[in-house]
């Protein structure tokens, strides 16, 4: 899982990484965190993958700590993956980036994804559609805006902040 609040402890990344997988090899931790675009962040950290992070991880960005758990996640390599609200909490910049690492860990494998955000579900193969504690809508992104309903309102207000006529 990779959730909206990253769950990272007192450690070393390294350590944080290996979490997904017991035994994991420096080599692995390391392809990890890169499948995850993380690689290059860290390396730019005083201590790279040494650096010590306490239990808040107060010397990583939001961003930083997503693409740590996406790591993780990544390491562990699930047969089912949930990612909940994994970009809510990051600017638009880092969301690009951690979706294309959400991409590439979700590639051969079920995947549940919760997000408000629409950007990140555009390209999934089936999309369940909320409102209220209620599924509305289910399709493609491509027939739920052909639809024009809730969910194409909710993505026309998303990107162009226009609403459906009448509203």
């Amino acid at each position: 899982m990779v959730l909206q609040d990253t769950w990272l402890f007192n450690g070393t990344i390294r350590e944080n990484i290996a979490y997904g997988r017991e035994g994991a090899s420096e080599a692995e931790i390391t392809a990890a965190a890169k499948a995850a675009h993380a690689d290059h962040f860290i390396r730019a950290l005083p201590g790279g993958y040494n650096t010590v992070l306490n239990e808040e991880a107060t010397n990583l960005s939001q961003g930083g700590k997503q693409l740590l758990t996406i790591a993780r996640a990544v390491l562990a390599d699930p047969v089912i993956l949930i990612l909940d609200e994994a970009t809510s909490s990051v600017d638009t910049r880092t969301e690009v980036i951690i979706q294309t690492a959400m991409k590439a860990l979700m590639k051969g494998r079920t995947s549940f994804v919760i997000a408000h955000r629409l950007s990140t579900i555009r390209d999934a193969g089936l999309i369940l559609v909320m409102n209220d504690g209620r599924i509305v809508e289910t399709g493609s992104h491509s027939s739920l805006m052909a639809a024009n309903g809730f969910y194409s309102e909710m993505y026309r207000m998303q990107f162009t902040g226009a609403t459906v006529e009448g509203n």
